[in-house]
């Protein structure tokens, strides 16, 4: 089983290297789409905005991958949630902070994650504006530009810097109401808190040290599952609320060092 596992990773390191290719072409395509001066004038040009970036980007990127993997499947819905069925699958947002490209912002990226029966085993996250590529395989570490990265090694929450993310429009109050508790329960024991898309972006600088913790409710799995395999192979754990380990199922999300994990439970367990 041991020599089974190291030719798979040997594979999964060698497929790593092609999806950076394809990774990085569909991001040098989203670059030539970014306006520094762009500002939408109104919810309907936002909507169109961001509409033609990822129709513009999603076509490049999903070919390219599927003809790296043809028997894997694309998640076509980028607010997807929950397991998928078995097989491999392809999980990328091919414009990730979408919002912030298209009002002249620097926090997007283009992503792509595979998925086998329901566990991320590499990833490419591409933020070509800052010429930063995230790359990551299951049990082989994770990297920023061929760098080591480790997460915050900080003991408590008094001196941490934390994050979230907001809900996707049209969640609803209950959604709404427990974000908010649960920003105002971090409050009163974090550093410094803020709230902020796109969640990939948050959870590379997780990944890096240099925020000590991402936490979110929900499940949106093209927002989560690639900083998710960056986190863990950077040092860091992922949970759900309570603790326990996170998987495509869980309602909600925790990455943080280890040492921090169970402070960042007992602050969001009863929300």
């Amino acid at each position: 089983m041991q020599t089974q596992n190291h030719h798979q990773q040997k594979n999964d390191q060698q497929l790593l290297d092609e999806t950076i290719i394809a990774v990085r072409q569909s991001a040098d395509l989203l670059l030539q789409r970014f306006k520094p001066d762009a500002r939408p004038a109104d919810l309907p040009q936002l909507l169109t905005m961001i509409e033609d970036n990822d129709t513009a980007v999603t076509s490049q990127l999903r070919t390219s991958l599927l003809a790296l993997r043809p028997d894997a499947q694309w998640l076509d819905d980028e607010k997807s949630s929950g397991p998928l069925p078995a097989g491999e699958w392809w999980v990328a947002d091919p414009a990730e902070g979408n919002v912030n490209h298209i009002h002249g912002t620097t926090e997007w990226a283009v992503t792509a994650t595979l998925v086998r029966d329901n566990v991320p085993v590499l990833t490419v996250v591409a933020e070509p504006l800052a010429a930063k590529l995230y790359m990551a395989v299951l049990g082989g570490g994770a990297y920023l530009n061929g760098q080591p990265l480790h997460v915050s090694q900080k003991p408590s929450l008094a001196a941490a810097l934390v994050s979230t993310g907001q809900a996707t429009p049209g969640e609803g109050k209950l959604a709404y109401s427990k974000i908010g508790q649960s920003v105002t329960a971090m409050l009163e024991h974090a550093l410094l808190v803020r709230m902020a898309v796109p969640a990939t972006m948050q959870l590379v600088q997780v990944a890096n040290g240099q925020l000590d913790a991402f936490w979110q409710h929900g499940n949106v799995l093209s927002g989560l599952i690639s900083g998710a395999l960056l986190v863990t192979e950077a040092g860091g754990q992922v949970t759900d609320w309570t603790g326990q380990p996170w998987t495509l199922s869980s309602p909600n999300f925790i990455a943080s060092a280890p040492v921090m994990n169970d402070q960042l439970v007992n602050v969001l367990k009863n929300i």
